[in-house]
């Protein structure tokens, strides 16, 4: 048996994501960081000597003035991942890229490319686009709804898995003494007609280094947590306690299980976490609150209220009257989840607009805060409770993405909870997932198989 261990993944955003609109003001920060691939290069580096398991790039294809930084102006996640696949050896190499607006057959082709670039560190973040507005960018009049967005998904990622396996592992022999490049009874075109695709294939591209790369998701909706039972093998997700973490372990874990006969062990769940180390306990609550007012403030968080919701404009609105609850049905076809549990809690507690914005930037006092010990600690305790099976870093300030490698890393290697080298030269293989075998490869072995063994 292999022991149990934290998997640790970095996500990089740059000049600054949501809730951080200042982040880009700190000088140890370069103010075009999020186009600046030396950063990206760097911070990839800084990960893989720690041992990490990957780098996470976020994205997203609608933006309005209101966007914080990193989204108004940033690379495209697969030309910058394989610049940084370049300049490092064994980090895993994770890009965001739609279903809802992009070809299957593109996806294969560029993960896949990925994946040979980066000798078998590739993994896809399959998202549907939770920004309404980005339909106006691909020709359409209307976001897709919720059902036909994660239909398109599942679909999508099914597809592209069958053209990875599009050439068999030996299909290309590349003989020159009998001038033989391919076995062409091992090369498969896929003919699909579904009913969102039609898709030819074959790929024009072999068999990726790690099989297939490595599919993560992120979802709290009904439907999301259902396509990441099905389809994922990482799963990004939040939680602000350790219960919160435990109840969507279990759910996702669970429907993998019952709904679709997979292995507990083969989703690896890993939520994003801002983690703050400080001399002491108060220090580090200190800095806590001083990020948390010097990084966003009140006119920004009103803007950003917005993106749930399709991005409606929540300052036309006068800030002590209720909640306006009918900008919901903005909502629809955006980010829903999250915007039905900012209504909830408005509902609920009788709050205005002013106190709903405050409430955002309130925040309650973050799990993964203090010394290094203290931070350590907690994360062991998440982990060996069953609520992760690892977390994704936000990197966040620099000094503080320091303090964690050169303090807190060395304390979980040191009880065992992490790696102090790497397993394996692919992501899955560092993630302790298990090869996809190709399907006609392994039709192939059964047919060879005798009737009745």
């Amino acid at each position: 048996m292999v022991k149990r261990q934290i998997k640790l993944g970095l996500v990089l955003t740059g000049a600054g994501g949501p809730g951080n609109h200042n982040l880009w003001l700190d000088p140890a920060i370069p103010a075009n960081a999020s186009v600046d691939i030396e950063w990206y290069i760097a911070n990839a580096l800084k990960a893989e000597a720690a041992k990490f398991d990957l780098v996470f790039i976020v994205d997203s294809q609608f933006i309005t003035p209101d966007s914080p930084p990193h989204y108004l102006s940033r690379l495209e996640p697969l030309t910058l991942l394989s610049g940084v696949a370049t300049r490092t050896r064994s980090i895993g190499l994770v890009g965001t890229l739609t279903t809802s607006y992009n070809a299957p057959f593109n996806v294969a082709r560029r993960f896949g490319s990925l994946d040979h670039i980066s000798g078998g560190r590739a993994g896809w973040n399959v998202v549907t686009s939770g920004d309404a507005g980005t339909a106006g960018n691909y020709g359409l009049d209307e976001h897709y709804d919720y059902d036909t967005r994660y239909g398109r998904a599942s679909e999508h990622v099914k597809l592209v898995r069958a053209l990875w396996d599009s050439y068999e592992p030996d299909a290309l022999p590349r003989d020159r003494a009998t001038a033989r490049f391919l076995d062409s009874d091992k090369l498969h075109a896929l003919d699909h007609r579904g009913e969102h695709f039609s898709v030819a294939g074959p790929l024009n591209l072999e068999r990726p280094p790690q099989g297939q790369p490595v599919i993560f998701q992120a979802g709290d909706s009904a439907q999301g947590r259902d396509l990441g039972a099905e389809v994922g093998e990482g799963i990004f997700t939040h939680a602000a306690t350790l219960a919160q973490a435990k109840a969507f372990y279990d759910d996702i874990k669970t429907r993998a299980v019952n709904s679709y006969g997979r292995r507990p062990e083969d989703l690896v769940i890993l939520p994003g976490v801002g983690v703050i180390v400080g001399d002491t306990e108060d220090e580090a609550r200190e800095l806590e609150q001083h990020y948390r007012t010097s990084d966003h403030s009140f006119d920004q968080a009103l803007a950003e209220l917005g993106r749930s919701f399709g991005w409606h404009d929540f300052r036309q609105y006068e800030l002590d009257e209720p909640f306006p609850q009918q900008t919901l049905i903005f909502a629809e076809n955006s980010f829903r989840t999250g915007a039905q549990r900012i209504a909830g809690l408005a509902a609920d507690n009788g709050w205005s607009l002013r106190q709903v914005v405050d409430n955002s930037l309130r925040r309650a006092p973050g799990p993964f805060v203090g010394t290094a010990e203290t931070v350590a600690g907690r994360l062991q305790e998440w982990f060996e409770a069953y609520g992760v099976d690892g977390y994704n870093i936000h990197a966040g300030h620099p000094a503080q993405l320091d303090r964690f490698i050169d303090e807190v890393v060395p304390i979980l290697v040191e009880r065992g909870l992490f790696r102090s080298e790497y397993e394996s030269d692919t992501l899955r293989g560092n993630l302790g997932l298990q090869v996809p075998q190709n399907r006609y490869e392994a039709a192939r072995q059964a047919e060879a198989v005798p009737a009745g063994v």
